[in-house]
């Protein structure tokens, strides 16, 4: 018999997004009966021997020091360790010229959880009954903000605008400032900079338009930098981070090599991240000290920030170089396709415009030929209305090696190739 659950109890046992899919994902993987297949529908970041051997030292330097015991053995405070706040304050003091304080920064145990936090502290139920809204201003966005909200109906996203350049097969998403409302019901924002799924880099001038309409309720802003500069710096463009008084800049550590440890980081004005701070002192008490203390030094070092832009970086750039060209070169030049411009991330987003299945039933036929990506539609959550493009979507993502790459767009090209020409016999 199935326990009884509450109405909280039913909405987080559920999976959202792309995680609702890995189950089928395994069991193909598990079903594959010696078929070789090419996956390349996960998130999870490559090991990278440079990578590696940083966070080694760090341990061994750790294990080495007299306070190994205090670190492990010992509770700390629920804002963080302390070493670890001081070194990401100095090194953004010095580096984008803030002054930044440990009243600014709060480590979490990863950014999922941070806007967790922000999710069910700004939005949802107010105390006057009214609701507060979760703003997503640009859909598609990461997948794991429909699954953050207590409150499932407080989300909302907008549609984006396309700017397509057709003649090279290539388009990027930009915000619809027209249709994008944010007021007295908007309680926070968040977007990724660069984006999971898509690579799409906000621009300075569209992050600054956002928190100006936010700030005119004194809305916070979440910019979600899990894959911005300065570490893991996976922004194939130029980029800087924004910061602004309310704005929180919301870091995580898993794709510069410790998806493990859950290392996330708030920095922003002291009231927003003293809420936080108190939300998670009643959910978990405190990050992993362990991770926290090996950050540090990585940072202090200078090794992290170093690492992040020479080894990192043109690792994820150069997949997406290989993808881009092969797809160039496979793709039939007469079918609507479109690859996002690739400016960050570990990801590329393929767009078959006038699709004649769905991403779903496209996922399906790609599997057939031992290829496995991510349906598109996954990555709308709070999208309300209709939108036919959000089923003509892939998340692709660039894990793979360069050969598993290339393979792997080929065997895509040749199925979409049939699937269109299928339609046009059957029309």
């Amino acid at each position: 018999m199935n326990p009884a659950l509450t109405k909280i109890g039913a909405q987080m046992s559920n999976l959202t997004g792309v995680r609702a899919i890995m189950k089928d994902i395994v069991e193909t993987l598990q079903a594959s009966q010696g078929q070789e297949l090419i996956n390349l529908s996960a998130g999870n970041p490559l090991i990278l021997p440079e990578v590696e051997q940083l966070w080694r030292d760090a341990t061994a330097e750790l294990l080495a020091s007299a306070e190994y015991g205090e670190v492990v053995c010992r509770y700390g405070a629920s804002q963080g360790y302390a070493p670890l706040i001081e070194a990401i304050a100095n090194d953004f003091n010095k580096r984008y010229g803030l002054n930044l304080t440990s009243r600014n920064i709060l480590i979490t145990p990863g950014s999922q959880s941070l806007y967790f936090y922000a999710a069910n502290s700004f939005g949802g139920s107010a105390s006057n009954g009214e609701l507060r809204q979760i703003v997503l201003p640009l859909s598609p966005d990461y997948t794991g903000y429909g699954g953050v909200c207590l409150q499932p109906e407080a989300l909302i996203a907008y549609k984006p605008t396309l700017d397509i350049d057709a003649a090279n097969h290539k388009f990027k998403y930009r915000p619809d400032f027209s249709q994008l409302a944010v007021s007295e019901q908007t309680g926070c924002i968040i977007f990724s900079r660069p984006c999971n799924p898509t690579g799409n880099v906000l621009t300075a001038d569209e992050v600054n338009k956002i928190a100006a309409l936010a700030a005119n309720y004194n809305v916070p802003v979440l910019i979600d930098s899990a894959y911005a500069p300065p570490f893991p710096a996976l922004n194939f463009t130029e980029m800087q981070p924004i910061f602004g008084d309310n704005i929180i800049h919301c870091m995580s550590l898993s794709k510069a090599g410790l998806p493990g440890e859950r290392i996330g980081v708030a920095i922003g004005d002291e009231k927003f991240i003293q809420v936080l701070e108190c939300f998670q002192t009643n959910l978990c008490i405190h990050a992993s000290r362990y991770g926290q203390a090996i950050a540090s030094r990585a940072i202090n070092s200078g090794k992290l920030g170093e690492i992040a832009t020479q080894v990192i970086r043109p690792f994820y750039q150069n997949k997406f170089a290989v993808l881009e060209t092969t797809l160039d070169a496979a793709m039939p030049k007469d079918l609507p396709w479109f690859l996002h411009r690739g400016e960050g991330a570990i990801f590329a987003w393929l767009w078959l415009k006038d699709l004649p299945i769905t991403d779903w039933e496209f996922y399906q036929e790609l599997k057939k030929v031992g290829v496995i990506v991510v349906p598109g539609s996954t990555f709308f959550p709070g999208l309300q209305e209709e939108w036919s493009h959000k089923h003509q979507c892939l998340r692709i993502s660039l894990t793979g090696s360069d050969a598993e790459i290339v393979a792997a767009m080929q065997r895509l090209a040749k199925v979409a190739e049939q699937v269109y020409q299928r339609a046009v016999v059957s029309a």
